[in-house]
């Protein structure tokens, strides 16, 4: 198999454009061209024409020395939301979910061992973080990425907790390979993912999978509360219940 490099029909250009898009992921007060370089490893040569590029295409801005994406790049990713079935079919159902439950619902898929948000409905805001669709978060401490990670191969777990960066975000998160090895595990034979102030103090959450009907884990469906207001056997005894009807509900209409 060619490395993508190596591929007559990769374009290297395009690659490059986009490695520059995603530098500036958490970044708000945007990237001078030299950050750029350092970020993506290219040239400061490079960089500069990139970013010049995509200034003449209306995705990024410059003032000063500094350049910032504008929100013409948001196009790409409601091109991903308006196109992606998944996505569709899950708004619906969380509201109808969250209007059942009075708490905030989200669907969630598993990309390069973060979950990315591509729906959600939130009456309520349970976190400090403003969550919405194409939000990122790490997967070892969230339990929709517990979910979609039980969901993994075997060999493709052991290369995830091999290398993933497990870093303690409150007391309670766990970022031990071993254990977190058994936790999935566990999730795997109960079917559903209970995560305790391991992302963030005072947040609680639980997760199912999004099983389609040719039995494929698809995605993660979940429910974050306060940690204060919900208990965790509430939560598993109230609102797992409802949220395994809904993802049923929701794999019901994936092939």
């Amino acid at each position: 198999m060619l490395l993508p490099e190596r591929d007559p029909d990769f374009v290297l250009s395009l690659a490059r454009g986009l490695q520059v898009i995603e530098a500036f992921h958490e970044k708000p007060d945007g990237l001078t061209v030299s950050e750029v370089a350092e970020e993506t490893g290219f040239s400061r040569a490079a960089a500069r024409r990139l970013l010049i590029t995509l200034e003449a295409l209306g995705y990024a801005e410059h003032k000063d020395s500094n350049f910032r994406l504008t929100s013409r790049i948001l196009r790409l990713g409601f091109s991903f939301i308006s196109s992606n079935s998944l996505a569709k079919l899950s708004v619906p159902i969380l509201e109808q979910l969250s209007g059942h439950i009075h708490e905030s619902c989200s669907v969630s898929l598993l990309d390069l061992g973060q979950i990315v948000y591509i729906a959600r409905s939130a009456p309520k805001r349970v976190m400090t973080i403003d969550l919405g669709v194409g939000s990122r978060l790490p997967a070892y401490c969230t339990s929709m990425g517990r979910v979609l990670l039980a969901a993994l191969p075997a060999a493709d777990l052991e290369q995830y907790l091999a290398h993933a960066e497990l870093k303690p975000l409150t007391q309670k998160t766990i970022c031990a390979p071993e254990k977190l090895a058994r936790v999935i595990g566990q999730v795997r034979s109960q079917g559903y993912a209970l995560v305790d102030e391991e992302l963030e103090v005072g947040l609680r959450s639980v997760a199912v999978p999004v099983i389609s009907q040719t039995g494929r884990v698809v995605a993660a469906m979940n429910s974050g509360v306060h940690a204060a207001r919900v208990s965790s056997a509430e939560l598993v005894e109230r609102i797992l219940p409802a949220l395994v009807d809904h993802a049923r509900l929701l794999g019901q209409m994936l092939p």
